[in-house]
């Protein structure tokens, strides 16, 4: 009978164990577009290859990128970091798995023990002083019976993984921070390129002026203004150099070295430029590893809802104790010193001011935050490929018509030299042509390397070559030759957009 109704009880037990207060969790709802609007006219893409999962830069082609790129997940301290919080959320879902294990310790100790001469109910043939030898090995076990454990467990889960979306997030950031200091500063060593030829171009100028002004065909203003022009683009290569030094260095600590110590070589070679396809708004979800850890913090918040409603319940535990107990160490660990005590525990707060509602609305509270914040996040993301979306459409137009310009000032100039000579101008016309191919050749180097940056901030923005489902879920990339600024004028390579996987 008794072997019957402890059967019964286990069964009841176990069904209860089954109990949990937790909400039941759903992503919070977003409204997802069916497309992207500043696509443009896309056409469907044929692309040659893949974003790499774990290496997205290698679509431009660059292999000092790809050394620099590796170097951000080897020596970067913020990735590190990164990794010790990932570490520390793995080891606390460790320590809440725990409790879903029985409890085993172990005691002993040998003592010698005086009792008060004055003791109540002591009996007169008591000793005043006596040994007392104890062992004891004790196993205790909650039965989570509201799923107190459980929750915590999922909790814990949740921000574990919330925090390897972190990590991955954080790497991405950095990446393409370091693409595009990168980018920056190629731009900045094909215009410091340009202005050396400059440079270089307008000493002949400047030489030829001063010939043909000691023939009396030049006026010393036409010396002054070529002198002018000179220097004034000296003084532009000097700027250029400032500035980059400042993406040098920004590079240097990205990837983990120090500034005094870090250099690279300038390259003028022209730039690979990806036609990025977008694929469908809806894979955000899936490629985005901040939309990613910003869910796992609503399942987390969720989680701990039924954490903070089970205290409302008694905590009942099981317990089993048993060991020797005797006033001499010979025979101690004898029969008829045997001691054991087995049993199940309930401990329940009647009143605490409050306190417990008062955790269980925090967190109704955290949830609603987490879920406003997944939101936030969701909406983040549409604005960010819309942006460079934006930007590259419109860059690409921008940039066909900067070269169509960069054609037309260069016959200007072109022009302008040969009336000079032939002294039918003055050298006014022939700097206001210099200056205005100058710039146009600057702005024109200014726009492949904006059209790289928004190539960099697309491929962030859809989340790189990350993906929940641990598979390359990130659209085709296929690489295009930029334009260089002194050639003829070229049409936009093509966009070109996949079809939703």
């Amino acid at each position: 009978m008794d072997k019957r109704r402890l059967s019964i009880a286990l069964a009841a037990a176990a069904l209860v164990s089954g109990c949990s207060f937790a909400p039941p969790y759903h992503a919070p709802a977003t409204a997802i577009p069916t497309s992207f609007k500043e696509s443009g006219p896309w056409q469907l893409a044929r692309p040659a290859d893949r974003v790499p999962r774990d290496a997205w830069w290698r679509v431009y082609r660059d292999p000092v990128l790809d050394r620099l790129e590796q170097q951000v997940a080897i020596a970067n301290p913020d990735v590190a970091a990164a990794i010790a919080r990932h570490d520390e959320a793995t080891a606390y879902l460790s320590q809440a798995r725990s409790g879903l294990f029985p409890t085993i310790g172990a005691e002993a100790s040998v003592e010698r023990q005086r009792q008060s001469d004055n003791r109540p109910l002591r009996g007169a043939d008591q000793p005043s002083v006596y040994g007392t030898n104890d062992v004891d090995i004790g196993i205790g076990y909650d039965l989570d019976l509201w799923g107190k454990i459980r929750n915590e467990v999922s909790a814990g889960r949740a921000a574990m993984q919330a925090s390897e979306a972190d990590l991955a997030s954080v790497r991405l950031s950095l990446q393409a921070n370091l693409a595009t200091a990168y980018f920056n500063l190629r731009g900045l060593d094909a215009q410091q390129q340009l202005l050396n030829d400059t440079i270089d171009t307008y000493k002949h100028a400047l030489k030829l002026t001063v010939s043909r002004h000691a023939g009396g065909i030049a006026s010393d203003l036409d010396v002054s203004r070529a002198q002018t022009q000179l220097d004034t683009a000296r003084a532009s290569a000097d700027d250029v150099a400032a500035r980059r030094a400042l993406y040098e260095h920004a590079i240097a600590s990205l990837t983990g070295a120090p500034s005094s110590s870090f250099a690279l070589a300038p390259v003028t070679d022209a730039a690979y430029l990806p036609s990025i396809p977008a694929g469908v708004p809806a894979a955000l979800l899936q490629r985005r590893p901040d939309i990613a850890a910003a869910e796992r913090r609503v399942a987390e918040a969720n989680a701990q809802i039924g954490v903070a409603k089970a205290a409302f319940f008694p905590d009942i535990s099981l317990g089993l104790d048993g060991g020797f107990q005797s006033d001499t160490l010979s025979p101690w660990l004898a029969a008829p010193n045997e001691i054991w005590s087995v049993g199940p525990s309930l401990v329940l707060t009647l009143f605490d001011g409050g306190r417990r509602e008062a955790i269980t609305q925090q967190a109704r509270a955290k949830l609603a935050e987490n879920g406003a914040n997944y939101k936030a996040a969701v909406l983040l993301a549409f604005q960010q490929v819309e942006d460079n979306l934006a930007q590259l459409h419109h860059l690409g137009d921008e940039a066909t018509q900067q070269n169509e310009a960069l054609v037309a000032a260069q016959r200007t100039l072109k022009l302008s030299m040969s009336r000079y000579r032939d002294g039918v101008v003055s050298y006014l016309d022939v700097v206001t042509a210099q200056t205005t191919e100058l710039t146009t050749q600057i702005a024109a180097l200014n726009l492949d390397t904006r059209r790289l940056l928004a190539s960099v901030g697309l491929i962030e923005a859809l989340g790189g070559g990350w993906s929940t489902d641990g598979a390359a879920a990130v659209p085709a990339v296929q690489a295009v030759q930029t334009s260089q600024a002194s050639q003829d004028s070229q049409a936009s390579p093509p966009r070109t957009l996949a079809s939703a996987d």
